[in-house]
């Protein structure tokens, strides 16, 4: 597969290297926002790792040209709407998630089936943690918002999940959905330990977007490899 990165910072590097390892080409390295569309005309797919002022531009932009994209930037979800239709106006395709990595996604599994079995104790009250390098832009994470959506759904007595968010350090990103009563607590948590598994995770979206229409997460996509592995 030939794939155009769209930003080459950290994460873009990481995505090149893990690309490579796959067997991907790399035919365009974009690190300005300011780029011509030439740049992608022999792109089978984009993978996008910006910042949230940037990305929505982008995003509109490979979709114009009908390209397939991976969008690994947050901070643009207000506009999914709009994505949407424009995806499904120029008939293409892309998968968006604020965290690619794989072992996240299980955890969310997790979370949810630990939510619908705390809804039966009301002695429990839920909350959530997340802790970033001290660069990362957004607070709470993309990740942390995603996981209070999902437990508000299952927690009947919940309206709104609590999150502390931290930002020190230069730690990927630790993630943790608490569960406390007078009497116990019960605490999931999900470390990464690198950056590795974003980078990694974004190319299993990548080649699994090859040949869809329409606009997808990337629970999307891992569900239904659950599926095809059962």
């Amino acid at each position: 597969m030939k794939i155009a990165l769209i930003g080459y910072g950290k994460m873009g590097q990481m995505v090149d290297k893990a690309a490579q390892r796959r067997g991907h080409q790399i035919i365009a390295r974009i690190n300005s926002s300011q780029w011509e569309a030439s740049a992608l005309k022999d792109a089978d797919l984009c993978i996008e790792f910006t910042s949230p002022e940037s990305a929505i531009g982008n995003i509109k932009r490979v979709v114009e040209l009908g390209i397939p994209i991976v969008i690994g930037t947050t901070g643009w979800y207000d506009n999914i709407d709009e994505v949407k239709s424009l995806i499904d106006r120029h008939h293409s395709a892309a998968v968006y998630t604020p965290n690619f990595s794989v072992g996240i996604q299980i955890w969310l599994q997790i979370l949810s089936n630990a939510s619908k079995i705390i809804n039966s104790f009301d002695s429990y009250e839920a909350a959530g943690f997340e802790h970033h390098h001290s660069q990362k832009l957004d607070s709470p994470s993309g990740t942390a918002l995603e996981m209070a959506k999902l437990v508000e759904k299952e927690i009947d007595r919940l309206q709104q999940l609590p999150i502390s968010s931290l930002r020190c350090g230069s730690i990927p990103g630790t993630h943790s959905l608490l569960f406390d009563s007078n009497c116990d607590q019960i605490a999931i948590t999900h470390t990464a330990r690198n950056r590795e598994g974003f980078a990694a995770g974004s190319i299993t979206a990548a080649e699994w977007l090859i040949g869809k229409r329409g606009l997808f997460s990337f629970t999307d996509c891992i569900k239904e490899m659950i599926k095809e592995g059962s």
